[in-house]
């Protein structure tokens, strides 16, 4: 275990040493479409959305973009920035950190698919609150998470990666706690590539 937190301090190093790599191998089958559309059906075209954890821009943000949205990206590695930026120049992107997440903005929706995990449990807990100052008051937010409570490692290009969760109670408690109504919340669903994933609207 003292082995996968010490990996938690190395994640912004590796997304910046293999972008390239790594956004060649990340699938762009828009396998997570049926959740992108049910965020969709939440909003309305010209609706401003901030993708957390962009990465390069494919395919979430190129899908938001393509059906008449806003992007706004936000990411703490600069190399993916700069990929998404030159993909996307008409869009805005921003190399940030989201524990330190400060735009000074409102958006209608949150999406951080695939990047909320990297962060320690309680560092979850408060930028969750980050992301609440950042919705409008009838915003929606998407998380990917675990589909239980612990921390494990991934892979990036052949690298390990540091990933928590807290217990799906946990998130069910940190979504009533401030005011958001779940509209789905999916353990492992098997026609996702078994992402976990929640979305919730504010109430």
């Amino acid at each position: 275990m003292d082995k996968v937190k010490s990996l938690e301090s190395k994640t912004q190093e590796i997304y910046n040493s293999n972008a390239e790599e790594f956004d060649q191998q990340r699938l762009k089958n828009l396998y997570e479409k049926k959740w992108l559309d049910l965020l969709l059906n939440e909003l309305k075209e010209g609706d401003e959305i901030l993708d957390v954890g962009c990465g390069a821009g494919e395919p979430i943000a190129r899908y938001f973009i393509e059906k008449g949205m806003k992007v706004t990206g936000v990411d703490f590695s600069t190399e993916m920035i700069r990929l998404a930026a030159k993909r996307f120049p008409q869009s805005q992107w921003f190399v940030t950190d989201m524990r330190q997440l400060n735009l000074n903005r409102k958006f209608k929706a949150i999406i951080a698919w695939d990047s909320f995990f990297h962060l320690k449990q309680d560092d979850q807990l408060l930028t969750f609150s980050l992301f609440n100052k950042h919705l409008s008051d009838d915003g929606i937010i998407m998380l990917t998470v675990g589909h239980e409570k612990g921390e494990v490692t991934g892979r990036v290009n052949n690298h390990e990666v540091y990933h928590s969760s807290l217990s799906p109670e946990e998130y069910k408690e940190l979504i009533k706690k401030h005011n958001f109504m779940i509209i789905d919340f999916v353990l492992t669903d098997p026609e996702c590539n078994d992402h976990t994933v929640l979305i919730a609207k504010k109430s």
